[in-house]
């Protein structure tokens, strides 16, 4: 028999949870589709638009609320017909609201200038770059620049069109099935086919040159970083085929983008089929070529496989961060035991305070939730063996393509994987605070 979990670790199966953002969201109603549509001027860091939702309220609503900016809203229409509406601290309320459930429709024409989201981090969403803007959504900035449901949950397909200045280009998330131009602007027309998460919702406006990198992958930069791009760039075609070797096929059927904006960014952003870089993290000799992995990985943890609550957050970051080491011993750089012994005597030295399954609002990118998330993946490796290991990554990520998961959801299938009880093992990674040996 295993011994029993030690004092500091809940049950595999629980359920104790504290809302990371309970002002964010509505579990009454799901988005089924977004159609934007955005007129916005670079210098003036103005946006004009209409937001169209295709709705269904699964209970009876007093009121429908979404989740936007500080924008001023010009008019709502539910079902085609003038609603009214409360615009305030975030959350634009319309009445009345759904007296059954089933399907219903929105339209809020709204604008202004788009400001970030005040989080624990910093803004959030929206940013105006020194000629341009990017779009850093996670996890509640989607608000900044659209009216949403914003909850990790509730995913949707979306159609974004933007008309910008011409010299400019725009990115935004799908494919691209449209392109005009009417004078001196332009615009742009983008399809996500699949569902997407609110926060995974981007735009990306530069003065951009396109660079095909290999097959469906695609590169937009500032000319001036085009060689060093290229070579910072250049094995994302190996870490592509690597990945689908070890996580099933890549997860989406419109080009995987990468863009390198102008400025420097803190950190690359994540969005669904698109990752965004800044200037400082291509140096010609790629050496945040980590960082390319890591974004890469996010396409099939966290894109695809979406955590159906924040609390979730280390089936994104700790799989993402796990698939750096993959590449690493993959390319000729130190192997995953490696870098998990190493990780392991790092971790080892900070406090014991933090719990992977639900780490909190403030700790949700403690980057011990990404290394720790990474060694409680190695350390089921090295227990259960490669082949078993990555047949469960791959049947993980088929099971729940384009889905919302739960820890709970990967320990029940992952117990289906091992040669004996791992409950214990699971208790003690994903819900004890004081870290476990490496096996």
């Amino acid at each position: 028999m295993d011994d029993p979990p030690p004092e500091d670790v809940r049950p595999v199966t629980s359920t104790a949870h504290r809302p990371c953002f309970p002002t964010h969201g509505d579990d009454g109603f799901r988005i089924g589709r977004y159609d934007l549509s955005l007129e916005y001027k670079v210098a003036a860091n103005r946006l004009g638009a209409v937001a169209r939702l295709s709705a269904t309220a699964v209970r009876p609503l007093e009121r429908v609320s979404l989740d936007l900016g500080a924008f001023r809203v010009g008019g709502v229409l539910v079902d085609g017909r003038p609603a009214r509406f409360t615009h305030r601290d975030g959350r634009l309320h319309l009445t009345p609201g759904r007296p059954e459930p089933g399907p219903f429709t929105v339209e809020v024409r709204y604008s202004g200038v788009p400001r970030p989201v005040s989080s624990h981090w910093g803004g959030v969403g929206w940013e105006q770059l020194t000629d341009g803007v990017i779009v850093a959504g996670q996890p509640i900035g989607a608000p900044s620049w659209f009216p949403c449901n914003d909850r990790p949950d509730d995913k949707a397909s979306y159609r974004i069109a933007v008309t910008t200045a011409s010299p400019y280009t725009v990115v935004a998330n799908g494919e691209l099935v449209e392109r005009r131009r009417a004078g001196q602007a332009t615009t742009w027309v983008y399809e996500q086919a699949e569902p997407m998460a609110t926060y995974l919702a981007s735009v990306q406006i530069g003065r951009y040159r396109r660079t095909e990198l290999g097959p469906r992958m695609l590169l937009f930069h500032p000319a001036r970083l085009t060689t060093r791009a290229a070579n910072d760039f250049g094995r994302q075609d190996r870490m592509m085929a690597l990945f689908t070797d070890r996580f099933g096929p890549y997860p989406f059927r419109a080009p995987y983008t990468a863009v390198v904006t102008e400025d420097e960014l803190e950190i690359p952003v994540e969005a669904q089929g698109m990752s965004i870089f800044g200037a400082n993290h291509v140096d010609g000799a790629r050496g945040e070529e980590r960082l390319v992995a890591h974004e890469l990985a996010h396409q099939w943890f966290g894109n695809s496989l979406t955590a159906a609550d924040w609390r979730h957050i280390w089936l994104h970051e700790g799989f993402a961060a796990y698939a750096e080491w993959l590449w690493s011993e993959e390319s000729g750089g130190p192997s995953a035991a490696a870098h998990a012994a190493h990780w392991h005597r790092r971790l080892a030295a900070l406090p014991q305070d933090l719990v992977l399954a639900d780490p909190g609002a403030r700790d949700l990118f403690d980057d011990r939730v990404y290394k720790r998330g990474a060694l409680a993946l190695h350390a089921l490796r090295t227990g259960i063996g490669d082949l078993a290991f990555f047949s469960l990554l791959r049947t993980w990520t088929a099971a729940h393509r384009h889905g919302s998961v739960t820890t709970e959801m990967f320990v029940d299938l992952a117990l289906e994987y091992t040669p004996r009880s791992y409950e214990t093992f699971f208790a003690s990674w994903l819900y004890g605070t004081r870290l476990p040996p490496l096996p």
